[in-house]
């Protein structure tokens, strides 16, 4: 699970979201042969190494292998490849696996080409790739929106394939044009057009594997990690929104808790709340970024970016109680993200901010528990360092 691909639901929307699945996915499910898929970022990575491996051989490729992340290596099929006069095109078809993905069977597309520039790679945007218009989103304005996993993953691709070919490069470097051809159609399906990401999907992907995404088996995975960690004497639960807020969370505890502790809940808070007053658990830690952390502090059930958004005018409500001065009130209102929220609250050195939010999040969630669970909240910046706590200890 990741960070950027989470989703909250009451036990009501759960029940809901079963009954809408296709039948071919509920006798996946049941079969427990739900598959997964691979992100538009491991998908752009495996076109551009089939690209350049056939701009330097001269030879197309059926398939590549790509590293992911965390080290693991998979197979990628690639569609087809396209030889022009000084640069190769290859793509590959998204396969989202049983997940409800709008960018499931679309055309992602690598064009690579020679430069002069010695050992450089460049990473550009090209057709169906969405620029970056406003703040807030953690990219620079007006650079494509390929975040940095899917730029690392492939520029680690180019070098890789380039280390086999010293001869063949010598003093060149790399150009790379990443395409979606149905990409600014599709991107009408998302959130991209409100948050400033325009003509494009972006390409994304901290892990580089799409989950199998059903709510009730999210559900059950939950149920069964909390269980786990029962069975096994546990009493505090850590409950994470994705795997970048658990791996902050072991480098903040340490040896304190095992690994059986931690529980990637995503959007389910509430429900992983619950589960966990009516196992007797004595503690839990909920944490998070500042984008969902403030949408359960709005106390909203469906925190899915496509199923909610972040209420700048409740923002800059605590943001007044902290003292913010009418100023930054307006530039709060106005801002186009949570995230962007954070660098006005940063710029403008507001004071006890975040910590609100936490505390607004916690008061949330103990409505699940009828406020008999010890609940702690954490909120993390993007590079790990604690912003925001509730309870300060």
């Amino acid at each position: 699970m990741s960070d950027s691909d989470e989703k909250i639901h009451t036990d009501l929307s759960i029940a809901e979201s079963e009954q809408d699945l296709p039948l071919e996915v509920k006798e996946k499910k049941l079969r427990g042969q739900l598959k997964t898929g691979y992100t538009t970022g491991t998908s752009a990575t495996a076109a551009s190494k089939s690209a350049l491996i056939t701009l330097l051989t001269g030879k197309t490729v059926k398939d590549v292998q790509v590293t992911l992340p965390k080290g693991k290596i998979v197979t990628i099929k690639i569609a087809w490849t396209k030889i022009h006069e000084k640069s190769i095109t290859s793509a590959v078809i998204k396969d989202g696996g049983d997940d409800p993905d709008v960018t499931h069977g679309a055309e992602i597309c690598s064009t690579v080409e020679l430069t002069g520039s010695k050992g450089n790679v460049q990473i550009i945007g090209g057709t169906g790739v969405g620029k970056v218009t406003k703040p807030g989103l953690g990219l620079l304005l007006g650079n494509a929106a390929i975040n940095p996993t899917p730029m690392k993953m492939i520029s680690g691709a180019m070098h890789e394939v380039l280390g086999l070919y010293p001869d063949l490069i010598k003093n060149k470097g790399l150009k790379v044009i990443i395409s979606v051809p149905s990409g600014a159609e599709i991107a009408k399906k998302t959130d991209n057009p409100r948050l400033g990401i325009l003509g494009g999907i972006s390409i994304l992907g901290t892990t580089g594997i799409v989950l199998p995404y059903s709510t009730a088996s999210f559900a059950a995975a939950i149920r069964q990690s909390l269980d786990v960690g029962i069975a096994l004497k546990a009493d505090t639960f850590i409950l994470t929104t994705g795997g970048r807020s658990e791996d902050f969370c072991k480098s903040l505890f340490g040896d304190t808790y095992s690994d059986h502790c931690y529980v990637q809940m995503g959007d389910f808070a509430g429900y992983s709340v619950k589960q966990c007053h009516d196992k007797r658990v004595k503690k839990v830690f909920i944490a998070g970024f500042i984008g969902k952390l403030t949408k359960i502090a709005m106390g909203v059930k469906q925190t899915h970016v496509r199923g909610s958004h972040v209420d700048m005018g409740f923002m800059a409500k605590l943001a007044e109680r902290t003292g913010a001065s009418n100023d930054v009130l307006k530039l709060i209102r106005a801002a186009n993200t949570a995230r962007h929220v954070s660098e006005i609250i940063d710029s403008q050195n507001v004071k006890g901010f975040y910590d609100l939010i936490c505390s607004n999040a916690a008061s949330q969630l103990s409505n699940y528990s009828k406020n008999e669970l010890s609940i702690e909240v954490i909120m993390f910046d993007f590079k790990g360092f604690i912003i925001g706590r509730f309870p300060k200890n």
